[in-house]
């Protein structure tokens, strides 16, 4: 007995339907994972859209503080004792400078008074207010081999840092620090793009990150 419910074989689709359904499916899922998924999760943009959706700076952030906590959960469960906070593991800490003997100093010659350092005259100044486990980031945008000189301080702690840039389908990481309450230098572009730092304060209570700059750059702004 014939059965309603029953498709006939001239509703079911061919092979070919089913082959070219299953290829049109495949290209969508790639194209969603090239322009949504590497910016948003992972920082990676090689066509460009994520910058323009904002998505790439969310998957940096992403991996910085996957690292943090990565690089957390390996100190914690580390027996070595650790470097000096602001130290690079590796490097040995200066010994302290022993002073001279009394009778070397009262034989020396008396020096001159040092000249008071010349006041810098700062572009721009960017106070940020973080709490416990919130982290922010600041960049410059710099075209390559351009150079800006800086200088930033925490009152009320420490913050873990990274120094570094990003362009469409380009990324650096010029430096990091745990535990640091202040950093200064010259930040060099290694590329056209944004170039600054990403602070994360994992102290229990408030910090205040101020940051200055100036230099070979036409825009600073802070990201999130």
């Amino acid at each position: 007995m014939y059965n309603s419910d029953t498709p006939l074989r001239a509703e079911l689709p061919s092979s070919k339907q089913l082959v070219r359904s299953t290829i049109l499916a495949a290209i969508s899922a790639l194209v969603l994972l090239v322009a949504i998924v590497l910016p948003a999760e992972y920082g990676i943009d090689p066509t460009g859209i994520g910058r323009v959706l904002r998505m790439t700076e969310m998957g940096a952030i992403k991996q910085q503080l996957a690292a943090e906590s990565a690089a957390d959960a390996a100190a914690a469960s580390s027996a070595a004792p650790s470097p000096a906070a602001g130290t690079t593991p590796g490097i040995p800490k200066t010994s302290a400078v022993q002073p001279p003997a009394k009778a070397a100093v009262a034989a020396a010659p008396m020096e001159p008074a040092q000249a008071a350092a010349p006041k810098i005259d700062w572009r721009d100044q960017m106070p940020v207010t973080l709490a416990p486990g919130e982290g922010t980031e600041i960049k410059l945008k710099m075209v390559q081999g351009a150079k800006a000189q800086y200088s930033w301080v925490v009152e009320g702690g420490e913050v873990n840092f990274d120094t570094h840039g990003d362009a469409p389908g380009k990324s650096i990481s010029y430096e990091k620090g745990r535990g640091v309450s202040s950093d200064e230098g010259v930040l060099e572009a290694a590329f056209t793009g944004n170039h600054g730092w990403y602070w994360r304060n994992r102290g229990k209570s408030n910090v205040k990150v101020i940051l200055r700059t100036r230099g070979d750059y036409t825009d600073i702004k802070k990201m999130m």
